[in-house]
């Protein structure tokens, strides 16, 4: 993936937030994230605030137009009725990847495989309206801003698949792994300072993300600061800044290295270059809201329990 498109996705990601949860409206109602309710039998409404979607009867025939969206398909057990995702849509590696576009989403495209639910992660290019006029139902899964968020969308997609149950399972597996990861941080007066870089262009992450509410939970707090989420730093303020803790999530888009970054101009001063606390992430898992949450959480709680807590004041 090239910066530019890496960009591109960040910002698409902080465009979407406020999208609704499900088709036919959009609303910051707290309604918005309510979890649906139900056996698992059909037909089956999951309510968006003010706006809702009713699916009449179990899908057989689901298109997946965002890797979340895969990922939380087939980890609720509805992975059986995914006959096609798009091409972005690379985990599990089973998933019936196709050429259909989750960004630029072609109706007609999307029609060729006869779904009878799509899930997407934004509405895009109509796509809501136009499958509506096909007798489509979708459900829209936008980015989350909370882990809670996401135990709902986790929730719905059960809900929409027939899978109410399994999904419920997710979600408390989910809680009880990063509950343990948590009680097993040490205790910290201050927290370590970190720097997330999403490409080699110094583009960053504040507290106010998705993933910078999880590096919150874990201990740490962004150098990035400010109105813009995803600001782009310049090196004068990151080694400025001296963050504890180096995150590099553009390993595989740009082919940064914790050796790269050692050889960027007065980078080898950095404390956490010093330490060897430069660590390469998943970029896919780091930029994804869906139940592999738990594998960056375990990673990151990990490399944090590793740094001896500085010992209290007399």
């Amino acid at each position: 993936m090239t910066p530019h498109l890496r960009r591109g996705l960040v910002f698409v990601l902080a465009a979407i937030v406020t999208t609704a949860a499900a088709c036919g409206t959009s609303t910051d109602s707290p309604e918005a994230h309510s979890p649906p309710t139900g056996d698992g039998a059909f037909p089956v409404t999951i309510g968006t605030g003010d706006g809702s979607v009713t699916i009449e009867s179990r899908p057989e025939s689901v298109v997946s137009l965002g890797p979340t969206a895969t990922e939380m398909l087939y980890a609720v057990g509805a992975g059986d009725q995914v006959v096609a995702v798009d091409d972005r849509s690379d985990y599990p590696e089973n998933a019936p990847r196709t050429a259909l576009s989750g960004y630029t989403p072609n109706v007609e495209a999307v029609l060729g495989y006869e779904p009878d639910l799509v899930v997407t992660t934004e509405d895009s290019a109509d796509l809501v309206s136009g499958l509506a006029t096909a007798r489509v139902p979708t459900l829209v899964l936008p980015a989350a801003q909370t882990l809670d968020d996401v135990y709902v969308q986790i929730e719905q997609v059960g809900a929409a698949t027939g899978h109410v149950g399994d999904a419920a399972e997710v979600v408390a597996g989910m809680q009880t792994d990063i509950a343990e990861i948590l009680d097993g941080l040490p205790d910290r007066e201050v927290p370590l300072t970190y720097y997330h870089e999403l490409d080699d262009t110094y583009f960053s992450v504040t507290d106010a993300t998705f993933i910078g509410g999880i590096y919150s939970m874990l201990g740490l707090r962004s150098i990035a600061e400010g109105p813009d989420a995803y600001p782009q730093l310049s090196a004068e303020f990151i080694l400025q800044a001296d963050p504890d803790v180096i995150f590099l999530a553009d390993g595989q888009c740009c082919g940064v290295t914790p050796e790269t970054v050692a050889e960027r101009a007065g980078w080898p001063e950095l404390t956490a270059v010093r330490e060897g606390r430069v660590f390469v992430l998943d970029e896919d898992v780091a930029s994804r809201w869906g139940p592999r949450v738990v594998d960056l959480m375990r990673e990151v709680g990990g490399i944090v329990a590793a740094i001896p807590a500085a010992a209290p004041a007399p």
